[in-house]
Order: C-alpha cells, then structure tokens, then sequence
C-alpha cells in the first residue's frame, strides 16, 4: 500500500470480526509503531498485547472497578463494562514512560508514543486490518494501569481494538489543512 493511500484511506474500524489474527501480523505492527520518532532515543512506549483469556481478565478489572466506585448501579452494567476489552480478537495497550531523565520532558515521551500509536493504526491498514484507538476513563483508571503493570501516574494513552473488518465503510471526506494553517514568509 502506498504511504499516501494508507495515511488518507485509513478509517476506525469499531467493528471487527472474531476470527484471530495470527501473531506474526500482531509482531509487523508493532515494529512498525516503534519505528517512530522519539526524543533521546529514549523509546517511552509500553506495548501491553491482550488476547482472549488475557482480555477477560481485563474485564473482570474494569468490572470490579466500576462496582467499587459505582455499588449502585444494576448487574448489566457490569457485564457490558466486563465486555469491554472483547471487542475485538487482538487488544493492544499502549503506555508511556515516564521521563527518567532531567533532559526528557513528558510530553515528548506522549508525543512520541503517539506517533508510534499512529504508525501502528498505518500497519494494521496497510495489514488489511481494522483498528480503532480509543481511551476514555479506563486509560486513566488506577486498577487497569496496575493490571497492565503500569504505575499509577503513568500516561495509558490509548487501548487499540484490532480484527478483520466486518465491513469496509465509506470513504469519508477528510478535512483538509487549510483552516488550521498559517503561512509566514
């Protein structure tokens, strides 16, 4: 797939077939996220791959979790919070260190993760693959960070969904730069 075509036809794929995918496609979309740039060459990024009985687990965490914050909500809530994580075969976390030097910012240990996060939406496509990257309160809950053997004020920054596409959906326009960009000379 050509780097152009990748980058503009690559879409969130929320729904994603069951069937497993096999683990050397799982190893080629992890090296090509640490391919990314990175401050020092101090390769901040965690990779956390969870897969079946691995993603129970995790959902038993976030179902326990809410329960503890959220004793009074019904015994459904609980049981989709535990299906959280199953959405999909493969179920990537993805963390970042903290700075361990003086010199290391924290933010360009996030950024560099992120663009690592972004090679690794790239390779699933590329890999005929759906991916989505989502975060929300489980990226920053304590019991989860743990379970994923991360300290507590470690950055989650994201959890990424992947399968085989259900569907191919619709291109989408893209917006483009134009209305976010300033030209100085």
């Amino acid at each position: 797939m050509e780097l152009f075509e990748a980058i503009h036809g690559r879409q969130s794929h929320g729904k994603v077939k069951p069937d497993p995918v096999p683990r050397e496609l799982i190893v080629k979309i992890l090296d090509a996220a640490v391919q990314a740039p990175n401050h020092y060459k101090v390769r901040p990024w965690r990779f956390v791959v969870l897969l079946s009985d691995a993603q129970k687990r995790l959902g038993d965490v976030m179902a326990a979790s809410q329960r503890d914050r959220h004793p009074e909500y019904p015994q459904e809530a609980f049981d989709k919070c535990r299906s959280l994580p199953m959405r999909a075969p493969v179920l990537i976390a993805v963390g970042a260190d903290k700075p361990s030097e003086q010199k290391v910012l924290e933010i360009e240990n996030v950024c560099a993760v992120s663009a690592a996060c972004q090679n690794l939406l790239l390779a699933a496509h590329a890999l005929g693959l759906g991916a989505k990257w989502r975060t929300g309160e489980w990226a920053r809950n304590g019991a989860v960070k743990e379970f994923l053997g991360l300290e507590a004020d470690q950055h989650l920054v994201g959890f990424f969904y992947i399968g085989y596409p259900e569907f191919t959906p619709d291109a989408k326009e893209r917006p483009t730069h134009e209305d976010r960009t300033v030209w100085m000379e």
